[in-house]
């Protein structure tokens, strides 16, 4: 009896992260105005190691990936994305970075729970920032390619483990599965709507076409800690223009 109540209850969770993981789709596609996709998901498989679903035996980012559909299919359109998670229910969230939606920074767990304490002590305003047990993004205002390279060139190294979604990037949300553990908030987004941006910039707190988004700081906020808060973590050896 205790092994048939188990088996309900794993049952019962299994099907409520399911839940989630659609409704936080809509979410961001229809509320906020991200464009989404589901990632290509893991491989059925027997206790926690679990394989990547694309056909890369040696994939450093199992589950956390588009494949097929790819990146381009990313979109708000509510349907769509219905069909999507009716279909693969497990599937992560995969955001196309850039245009008008967020960008990322991302960089090693360690050197993110460092550079989120400094923010602090400065009294810094974040805006989301998503976990991994490996590594966490700072999700940022939309920037060009030509922003991006100035803040970087202006540094004396940029280490090699600091990454940079943007345009035609892409990056994982919450509540996603994949084969580090399951994607989450480390910083939940700030009411939509409660802080007005600086200068109105898009995607700062304000409303676009009557809806309501996450506030994102600019990326030029955010780096000199980033830069510095990555520096001494694997793969940090880095180059002046590693972007």
């Amino acid at each position: 009896m205790r092994e048939i109540l188990g088996r309900r209850r794993r049952l019962s969770l299994r099907r409520a992260g399911r839940s989630a993981v659609l409704t936080a789709a809509l979410t961001y596609a229809t509320e906020w105005q991200w464009p989404v996709l589901p990632g290509v998901g893991l491989r059925p498989g027997i206790g926690r190691v679990r394989e990547c679903g694309c056909p890369d035996p040696d994939c450093v980012i199992p589950g956390a990936h588009p494949f097929d559909p790819g990146l381009l299919a990313a979109t708000t359109d509510a349907r769509m994305v219905r069909w999507w998670w009716t279909n693969r229910p497990e599937a992560p969230v995969v955001l196309a970075t850039g245009g008008r939606a967020p960008c990322a920074v991302s960089l090693p767990a360690v050197a993110g729970a460092r550079a989120l304490a400094a923010f602090d002590r400065a009294g810094v305003r974040l805006g989301p920032v998503v976990a991994t047990p490996t590594r966490w993004s700072l999700l940022v205002a939309p920037y060009s390619l030509e922003v991006l390279g100035e803040l970087l060139h202006s540094q004396d190294w940029v280490p090699g483990s600091l990454r940079f979604h943007g345009e035609g990037g892409y990056a994982v949300l919450p509540p996603s599965p994949t084969g580090a553990g399951r994607v989450r908030w480390e910083r939940a987004p700030r009411p939509a709507g409660a802080v007005a941006g600086r200068g109105g910039r898009p995607g700062a707190g304000r409303r676009v076409d009557g809806l309501a988004r996450p506030w994102l700081p600019d990326v030029a906020t955010v780096i000199d800690v980033l830069v510095e808060q990555s520096a001494g973590t694997p793969g940090g050896d880095g180059s002046k223009l590693a972007y």
